[in-house]
């Protein structure tokens, strides 16, 4: 089983980051052309966060239990992280301080379940950070009927994005992304609860299946649970492009409701009419 090393991530993500910063996208002169390191030098993040070199490079070696936000927030600047990343960063820190097993919520309540079946026209379905599927409404069902076939429960978003040959083949139009924004989030989640064992397992098997994911994991890259686009190709209606709105739910720490959409009057809100129409004589015939 991979074990998620906090300060291993500390040391990877702080380095990573470093790498990819120029001196001068950075505003700092770049001394000779000869430099031993991509991207920045230690000494180099050190004097644009305001602190001495051996504070940053105890830092870069995965210390930040001592670290205040104030230095925090100076070294996420020197580094120009994103909103994701300066997340990442204050999770990873928070570990540091007082490690937490706290575990996302595993089931869903009876009255969650009543919202997303109230969502009649929209396909509806809740998550954790680790991707499990743990509850869907009959129009989720109906959409994501090829990750749902697998019997295994819960079934899982990023085993079927990594393991499944349909979900590149067919499923996703712009695979290449989606594949990244999963991985991105698993390493999110991993940040807020590396000690999850399901989370460790989990990414010790996409890692030991899948050279792609092996790949994006090392990236350090991260994203968030934000709104956007999806394309996909449904197997029974075609080609669907979905507004996505992720919610986290105050009440279920971990849980995420995803809702998709589409404008009226457009092609892909035609798309969701035949879906619900197709979802609904499956249901027929079930009874």
């Amino acid at each position: 089983m991979v074990k998620i090393d906090v300060r291993a991530e500390i040391k990877e993500f702080l380095s990573s980051r470093r790498a990819r910063i120029t001196p001068e996208r950075s505003g700092l002169p770049a001394y000779g052309g000869n430099r031993r390191v991509k991207g920045l030098r230690r000494e180099e993040v050190a004097l644009l966060a305001g602190v001495s070199v051996d504070y940053y490079v105890r830092m870069e070696r995965g210390s930040l239990a001592g670290v205040s936000d104030g230095v925090l927030e100076a070294l996420a600047s020197a580094l120009q992280l994103d909103e994701a990343e300066r997340d990442h960063l204050f999770h990873l820190a928070r570990q540091s301080r007082t490690p937490s097993r706290r575990r996302p919520a595993a089931t869903v309540r009876p009255a969650l379940q009543q919202v997303l079946d109230a969502i009649t026209d929209a396909p509806a379905w809740i998550c954790n950070g680790r991707y499990d599927v743990l509850a869907v409404n009959q129009l989720a069902r109906a959409l994501y009927s090829p990750l749902l076939a697998n019997p295994r429960r819960p079934a899982n978003t990023a085993r079927f994005v990594y393991l499944d040959p349909e979900a590149a083949r067919a499923f996703f139009v712009d695979y290449d992304r989606i594949a990244g924004d999963v991985a991105g989030k698993l390493r999110m989640e991993a940040g807020r609860n590396p000690h999850d064992e399901e989370l460790i397992a989990l990414v010790g098997e996409l890692s030991t299946r899948s050279e792609l994911f092996r790949r994006r994991w090392a990236s350090q890259d991260v994203r968030l649970h934000r709104s956007g686009r999806k394309r996909l190709h449904h197997p029974v209606v075609g080609r669907l492009e979905l507004d996505v709105e992720s919610m986290e739910l105050s009440a279920e720490p971990g849980l995420l409701m995803n809702v998709y959409t589409a404008p009226a009057d457009t092609a892909a809100a035609d798309g969701l009419a035949l879906l619900a129409s197709w979802a609904a004589s499956q249901e027929k015939l079930v009874r």
